[in-house]
């Protein structure tokens, strides 16, 4: 054993699609290769848009692609404890400060466009003028942003190289804990680290992410894993998989009929495995025994309507 460990982490906000699963199965190629111990963690913590029916269908649908898991940390929203001792821990360090400002007035007060994921900076002149001190006991029912540096991040990705972020100039003070519990955020950074994960493979509009979850993890004293953040899958009109691109839900392929074999291969196409226009089917481990991370296309993969077809029509 390398003593390694890394973890799918799907989200029940909605149904596994291919885009999903690309990123899924490298994942789990990656941990066959190099016989990393591999976590299933259901990460539900984005409550208003949780679909709680997708937390089987979740499993069901890595269980029919093949791939595979060690073992399966609890639910996120129902082991938050440490996620509250490493936020008051923030709180007690003076690196929170509550904040009861809406969405709607943080946009008013943007000075200029900023170069973030949505537009939206929490600007400094927000911040309370006690922003900084200790909070030895914080309001739980409210909002609380970490307190970001003006200085440069950076985040050294082993797929996509060296990156750097200022996050005071992009996105400002971000929120670790709200009225619901803790934000993405802090949840992210604590179960990685109380779990064990030492690499983290995901889609790289979380490459961002990175920067702010090392912040939090040197805040709290803990070591960030290891990041392999890939390109993601785009429908021919070159946006992000969504509905708007039709069915793509693993759910449904597997109700339809389609070979496990196909879907396989179809992501394998993507990753660089013979020729993208024609792909041969094959299975999980053939998967894992073909897929090299150094060849996987640096750029984002297409699904194309003639892929559909190859899906369907067998």
């Amino acid at each position: 054993m390398t003593g390694r460990t890394s973890r799918l982490a799907p989200s029940p906000t909605g149904a596994l699609h291919l885009g999903n699963a690309r990123t899924f199965a490298i994942n789990w190629a990656l941990a066959q290769q190099h016989n990393w111990t591999m976590l299933l963690r259901i990460e539900d913590l984005d409550h208003p848009r949780v679909k709680p029916e997708t937390i089987n269908q979740a499993r069901e649908d890595l269980a029919w692609l093949g791939l595979t898991w060690d073992t399966e940390t609890p639910i996120q929203s129902t082991d938050v404890g440490p996620c509250r001792a490493a936020f008051r821990t923030l709180a007690s360090s003076g690196r929170v400060f509550p904040c009861d400002l809406s969405r709607k007035e943080v946009q008013a007060a943007q000075s200029a466009p900023h170069d973030n994921y949505d537009g939206m900076r929490y600007e400094p002149t927000l911040r309370p003028a006690d922003a900084g001190r200790p909070w030895n006991e914080p309001d739980e029912t409210r909002t609380w942003r970490f307190l970001v540096d003006d200085r440069e991040h950076t985040v050294n990705d082993r797929v996509s190289g060296t990156h750097t972020f200022n996050l005071g100039r992009s996105i400002g003070d971000f929120p670790v804990w709200t009225s619901q519990g803790p934000a993405y955020q802090l949840a992210i950074v604590v179960d990685d680290a109380r779990q064990g994960v030492t690499d983290v493979v995901r889609g790289n509009d979380l490459l961002s992410s990175a920067a702010r979850q090392q912040a939090i993890a040197t805040a709290l004293g803990l070591d960030s894993p290891r990041w392999w953040h890939l390109p993601l899958v785009r429908g021919e009109d070159g946006r992000r998989l969504a509905k708007r691109h039709g069915d793509t839900r693993i759910s449904s392929f597997r109700a339809a009929g389609v070979p496990t074999e196909r879907v396989i291969g179809l992501l394998a196409s993507w990753c660089g495995v013979g020729d993208q226009t024609d792909p041969q089917p094959m299975d999980a481990a053939e998967f894992a025994a073909t897929v090299e991370i150094s060849t996987i296309p640096t750029d984002d993969a297409v699904l194309t309507a003639r892929n559909i077809q190859w899906l369907t029509d067998c």
